[in-house]
C-alpha cells in the first residue's frame, strides 16, 4: 500500500506524527507502515521546526516529561527525518499562501516549508490543505 512512496520525500505534518506516537486509531495501521518504511530508509520525512512546537504543547501542559522527550528525540535525532528551520523565504511564501488560501499561519508555514524543499507528498490530517495547488496531500484516513 505504501510502495508508491518509496524513494520519495514526504512532508510530515503535526497531526499524523501525534497519531503515530500516541497510537491513535485514526489511520494508525497506515501510519505504522509508513513510519516503518521511513525508519528503514525507504524515503525521507521533512518537517518544520514549527512541528516541534506544536507537538510539545500538550505534553508540556500535562507535565509529561517522558512524552516531551520522546517527541524531541523523534524530531531532532533520526537520520530519516530532516528538520527544516523557518527562514525568510519560507515566511514570505507562507504569507502568500495564507493570503491566497486563507490558511492559518501554522498551516501556511507547513505548506510553505513543504513547497520550499520540494517534497513529493504532504502527510496530514487536514482536508483543507487539499485545495493548495502543487501539493500532493496524503490523508491517512483516505488511504
Amino acid at each position: 500500500m505504501t510502495e508508491k512512496f518509496d524513494n520519495k520525500a514526504i512532508y510530515l505534518d503535526t497531526a499524523p506524527l501525534i497519531y503515530y506516537m500516541e497510537e491513535a486509531s485514526i489511520g494508525f495501521s497506515f501510519l505504522k507502515d509508513i513510519f516503518k518504511k521511513n525508519e528503514n530508509g525507504d524515503f525521507t520525512f521533512f518537517t518544520s521546526t514549527i512541528t516541534l512546537a506544536e507537538v510539545l504543547i500538550l505534553p508540556v501542559k500535562m507535565g509529561n516529561a517522558k512524552l516531551t522527550e520522546q517527541y524531541e528525540f523523534f524530531i531532532t535525532q533520526p537520520p530519516s527525518l530532516r528538520l527544516i528551520n523557518v527562514n525568510s523565504s519560507i515566511a514570505k511564501l507562507a504569507a502568500h499562501l495564507r493570503s491566497e488560501y486563507s490558511l492559518k499561519l501554522p498551516d501556511a508555514i507547513h505548506v510553505a516549508t513543504a513547497l520550499e524543499v520540494k517534497v513529493d507528498f504532504f502527510l496530514t490530517n487536514d482536508f483543507d490543505l487539499e485545495k493548495v495547488k502543487g501539493l500532493s496531500v496524503i490523508i491517512p484516513t483516505d488511504v
